[in-house]
């Protein structure tokens, strides 16, 4: 007997009652550590005149770190699947992330849906990739570029591409579109 792919995956949703969230109540979870490193963000400028540079530095540099895990953590999972089923606290949730790592969520999840759509592809024949953010893309002879060099590239390369083709004018939204449009 033959089986699609379909009958072989079997993706179950957590459902849940709660008002608020519109998953699970566990996102209660990345909420809160959002929320922190929010209020850690603005406590930094809270303390910057109060303390030595030397512990600034610290936490200057705690706070470095933190944006790699809220970005691969909480914004990531965010984007994929926002944590409220109203779409005004998502918003508000959005905004406040953007603020806390210091750049656009809309954009972000703009530039992160299309790498999905292309997965890592390899560059056709007009060396364009679907996914914008290929570590194949500005590779040599099939390869993938370096990792140092896509670290230190890509952030540049992801604005400037989205700028010049216009395939996330929304991130640059002005204030009240941001606040009052859909999510």
């Amino acid at each position: 007997m033959r089986t699609s792919s379909s009958d072989l995956v079997a993706i179950e949703r957590p459902k849940t009652n709660s008002r608020i969230f519109a998953h699970t109540r566990w996102d209660v979870i990345p909420l809160a550590a959002g929320v922190l490193h929010c209020v850690y963000f603005f406590g930094m400028f809270y303390l910057f005149p109060l303390v030595p540079l030397w512990v600034m530095l610290i936490l200057g540099f705690i706070y470095s770190i933190s944006i790699s895990w809220n970005i691969n953590g909480i914004s990531h999972n965010f984007i994929h699947n926002p944590y409220f089923r109203s779409p005004l606290l998502n918003r508000l949730f959005s905004i406040m992330e953007s603020i806390t790592v210091g750049f656009g969520q809309v954009f972000y999840d703009c530039i992160h849906m299309q790498h999905h759509k292309g997965n890592a592809d390899r560059p056709d024949d007009h060396g364009d990739t679907i996914d914008w953010i290929s570590i194949y893309k500005h590779g040599h002879d099939g390869e993938a570029e370096h990792p140092l060099k896509y670290t230190f590239g890509s952030f540049f390369r992801e604005r400037t591409r989205a700028r010049r083709f216009g395939e996330c004018s929304s991130w640059h939204s002005s204030l009240p579109r941001l606040l009052f449009s859909e999510f």
